[in-house]
């Protein structure tokens, strides 16, 4: 059995099926653009964090996490139907802040080396002679 956790194993099916079913399923026009980044099960396996990224502003961001909300006991219901779990975990929706950050870094960078482009191009300093 080498083939990682059994929470991590679950967590992969949980993100497939909650992927098929946001894309094919649900219809709530709040939903918007989402996609399931990954889900994280405690050992227990009793609660899903279910990490997500949405397109668009803050108040999409919003409506788009109010929607899950309306959604998770049909999603719960339909993971409970398509794998076979004793008990299915709680749903708990979390906005994936991870690949916010990361474009902060990029940018971040890409100011430091713009920053640095004049000084390479500059000629060198004559002070030492």
């Amino acid at each position: 059995m080498s083939q990682g956790s059994r929470p991590d194993r679950v967590g992969d099916q949980i993100r497939a099926e909650l992927t098929a079913l946001l894309a094919r399923e649900v219809k709530d026009p709040g939903i918007g653009f989402i996609t399931i980044t990954s889900v994280r099960l405690t050992a227990d396996l009793q609660l899903a964090r279910v990490y997500y990224t949405a397109l668009g502003d803050e108040q999409a961001r919003r409506q788009s996490a109010k929607a899950l909300a309306r959604a998770m006991p049909f999603l719960r219901r339909q993971i409970a139907s398509r794998l076979r779990l004793r008990r299915v975990p709680e749903l708990v929706f979390h906005f994936d802040e991870s690949l916010d950050r990361q474009e902060r870094i990029d940018e971040l960078l890409r100011e430091i080396h713009a920053g640095d482009a004049p000084l390479a191009d500059a000629p060198p300093d004559d002070t030492d002679e």
